[in-house]
């Protein structure tokens, strides 16, 4: 027999035909920095087909049986580490982008604006916060991933989740999407002018490393562009300023496994320019929209006592943008192009 599907309904009233929401999409975080909430979130994470490309007889002994026991403890002792008094920093740090972002667009626009934050795991979640959109009255929904570079393994797996989420809803509203914004001017401006803020203050270092999250190299062969754009954003970013071929240096961290990732690996670069008398590093991570374990905990802690241990002098991480003014008028402008038809500038009609 077929299965009768649930949908959500609205209640009832008009919809707020001149209202825009922005989805803003991150990719989640544990509620607290304890073994269970770790365990869930992971659970969660690691069970998604577009993160582990693996048949799932293969991976859920391996994921259920082993990586689920040992690995939430102690991933739990580096969320601890880095968690403040407000919570997760992924978190607090999106929440308040999301903020500064409404306000940005809500100053130029005639008609409201909402920006909503969701997350692909964890909370607050995609499907509850599409649903508070609709509930709302909200029938035209810009998500905007934060994640500059596409990858299946992200901005996919957010589309992934946004899709399931449509199929609960009854009146679904009309939808636009962004895929990356790698190479957009304003945000390669902002990445630059946080660079160059860094220098001002603590001078420059003889290498400016861009280190991205990794991705297994197989899925790059597949298809994914991941590569190519953040080296694009690594092309743009050191023409801006002006640095030399040899000053700029790009790796990939976060690998996990036996198989081979996107190289050069973060850990064994910084090893190689400690070793071949490099003394000092600066490390930006572009790829990271908000500052999280991946770079309060592996990059700014554990990359830097790998690099001093062995024979580097000076080692600093230059922040994400978080919610800086240079990021929320990047992300800004880039919303206002992919919302042309919706809304027009203030004075200039309701744009509907």
């Amino acid at each position: 027999m077929l299965g009768t599907r649930q949908y959500h309904a609205a209640p009832p009233g008009a919809p707020n035909v001149d209202g825009i929401a922005v989805l803003l999409v991150n990719l989640g975080t544990p509620a607290a920095p304890t073994v269970p909430a770790v365990r869930r979130y992971l659970a969660q994470f690691l069970s998604d087909p577009r993160v582990i490309e693996l048949p799932r007889w293969f991976w859920w002994p391996v994921l259920h049986g082993v990586i689920l026991r040992l690995r939430p403890a102690r991933s739990a002792r580096a969320y601890a580490s880095i968690w403040t008094e407000a919570g997760s920093p992924l978190l607090t740090h999106s929440q308040a982008l999301a903020a500064a972002l409404q306000q940005a667009l809500q100053q130029d626009s005639p008609a409201p604006i909402r920006v909503e934050l969701a997350m692909t795991y964890g909370e607050p979640a995609i499907p509850a916060a599409l649903r508070r959109l609709v509930d709302a009255g909200y029938r035209r929904v810009l998500v905007l991933p934060l994640y500059p570079q596409y990858s299946a393994t992200s901005t996919g797996a957010a589309l992934d989740a946004l899709a399931d989420a449509i199929k609960t809803l009854r009146w679904p509203p009309e939808l636009r999407t962004i895929s990356d914004y790698h190479d957009q001017d304003a945000h390669i401006e902002a990445l630059a002018r946080s660079v160059e803020r860094h220098w001002a203050v603590q001078g420059r270092a003889e290498r400016l490393l861009l280190s991205f999250h990794g991705i297994p190299q197989r899925y790059v062969t597949a298809g994914d562009p991941y590569a190519t754009q953040c080296r694009e954003t690594a092309a743009r970013l050191a023409a801006r300023l002006g640095l030399q071929p040899d000053h700029l240096v790009v790796s990939f961290q976060s690998r996990v496994g036996r198989e081979e990732w996107l190289r050069p690996y973060t850990d064994e670069t910084l090893q190689q320019l400690a070793g071949s008398g490099v003394s000092s590093v600066q490390v930006m991570c572009p790829g990271f929209a908000v500052d999280c374990l991946e770079t309060l905990e592996e990059i700014a802690v554990e990359n830097r006592e790998r690099f001093l241990h062995a024979g580097g002098q000076r080692y600093e991480y230059i922040p994400a943008l978080n919610d800086s003014a240079d990021q929320v008028q990047a992300l800004a402008t880039l919303a206002r192009r992919h919302l042309q038809g919706w809304i027009a500038p203030a004075g200039a009609g309701s744009g509907a």
